[in-house]
């Protein structure tokens, strides 16, 4: 390897939102798959474990590592976009952002994609990230092909039709498998979206929630606590013209309120915990009701500049509405005050071994905490509101589940450990937080 893309590290890699912290011993940047591979050669001889991270938007450990720190930083950019099959290929380090604005250049799309787009292609998918969808499922589910990098330096090109048990388990593969260093997505040609966005009660939003999933391809709300009050948003496919929010009062909904004025009351109810009730009615009501119409990353995605931590379950869709309720229960009888909405988003079923919605049509319900606050009862409260119902956590967001309760909730959690066995028998891409949830 050369000094170009090698460094022995000289400080530590925290995550995005500070909750983990990664003191390697080497990290590397490798400009190849061959690079990679050396570099993972070199690793096992000696004797480090080998963990790659993304932009660290992950709230778990699944990617620290006291070994090798593989960043992707040099394996970026689109590789081959294929306008028969409608696939784009797309090295693995590349941010969501500039695939997403890559596409639209040339027409195209994703179908479906998460709120933010900061994360790298790999580690979005790698962790299960989602959406909200009546039909359309997660990012990983529209992955058509993947390029893995084994703890051998073996390169696997995998599919539906090479290699098709590794792709059965790797497009959720938390890491475990392997290097990812491509993937291939289905996309689209491009559309239009038309958003609303409404305030409801809570009262209504839970008795219509079937129904508002039903007549809807995208819905979601926010419930914020200590109040009835939510704010309802539904995605549809539309005929168009595209009409845009306005500068104005997109950078008023989306940046001053959604970021600044709310950045500002997150850090005076931290300050003040008492006056978190009152700020929770104010801002669900700052919020007012619009509709735009634009592409769908502009649509989908919203940008978070107040940072936060988050526990994310996925349920049985029949479960969410009596879930949040005892969430809400728990909530108004306990001395908690919770500053950050409750986001609740729905997926169909998929046929990913790890995938939060495999075999079942899933809602979400995710609960955050502004960074800096204890969030631990809290969280603590909810997963056993979550568990009781079968949830499954997001493997990217705070939990306590370990390999005994996951494997009871994933009926193909064996196919995923016995492919790992495989792949990684001496656990290079072992860490300690892939030991609890998967087991050694």
């Amino acid at each position: 390897m050369t000094e170009t893309y090698t460094r022995t590290a000289t400080s530590p890699w925290p995550n995005w939102a500070g909750t983990v912290t990664a003191r390697p011993a080497r990290t590397v940047s490798p400009a190849s798959v061959d690079e990679l591979a050396e570099a993972l050669r070199r690793a096992s001889e000696d004797g480090l474990r080998a963990k790659p991270v993304g932009t660290g938007h992950s709230f778990t450990a699944t990617a620290a590592t006291d070994g090798l720190l593989i960043r992707p930083d040099l394996l970026t950019g689109i590789r081959e976009i294929d306008r028969k099959a409608m696939t784009v290929t797309v090295e693995a380090g590349t941010p969501l952002k500039r695939l997403n604005t890559a596409l639209a250049r040339e027409g195209l799309s994703l179908t479906n994609m998460g709120d933010i787009m900061e994360q790298t292609v790999a580690g979005a998918t790698s962790t299960g990230t989602h959406g909200t969808g009546r039909d359309s499922a997660s990012i990983s589910a529209q992955i058509r092909a993947l390029e893995l990098v084994t703890a051998d330096g073996t390169v696997l090109t995998c599919s539906e039709t090479e290699n098709a048990d590794v792709f059965a388990v790797a497009r959720i593969g938390l890491g475990a498998l392997g290097v990812i260093t491509a993937i291939t997505f289905a996309v689209e040609p491009v559309f239009l979206l038309t958003a609303r966005e409404e305030p409801m009660s809570f009262d209504q939003v839970t008795t219509d929630f079937d129904q508002l999933v039903t007549e809807n391809e995208h819905f979601e709300f926010y419930w914020f606590p200590h109040t009835g009050n939510c704010n309802t948003k539904r995605n549809n496919r539309s005929a168009g013209p595209a009409a845009p929010p306005g500068k104005v009062s997109g950078w008023v909904e989306d940046e001053l309120l959604s970021n600044g004025v709310f950045q500002v009351a997150c850090a005076l109810g931290r300050a003040v915990p008492a006056t978190i009730p009152s700020i929770a009615r104010i801002s669900s009501r700052a919020l007012s009701a619009r509709t735009y119409t634009d592409i769908p990353y502009k649509v989908f995605t919203s940008p978070r500049r107040v940072r936060f931590v988050e526990m994310e379950y996925a349920l049985p869709r029949e479960a969410a509405v009596e879930a949040l309720r005892e969430v809400r229960a728990m909530v108004d009888s306990s001395p908690l005050r919770i500053s950050f909405p409750v986001e609740v988003r729905t997926a169909p079923a998929d046929d990913i071994a790890l995938s939060t919605a495999s075999g079942r049509e899933s809602a979400y319900i995710a609960v955050h905490m502004y960074r800096g606050t204890p969030y631990q009862a809290y969280f603590t409260a909810v997963e056993r509101i979550m568990t009781a119902h079968g949830g499954r956590p997001h493997w990217g967001k705070i939990n306590t589940r370990d390999a005994a309760y996951l494997s009871g909730v994933y009926p193909r959690f064996g196919e995923f450990t016995a492919v790992r066995d495989r792949l990684d028998p001496d656990r290079l891409f072992g860490n300690d937080y892939l030991r609890r949830v998967l087991g050694d």
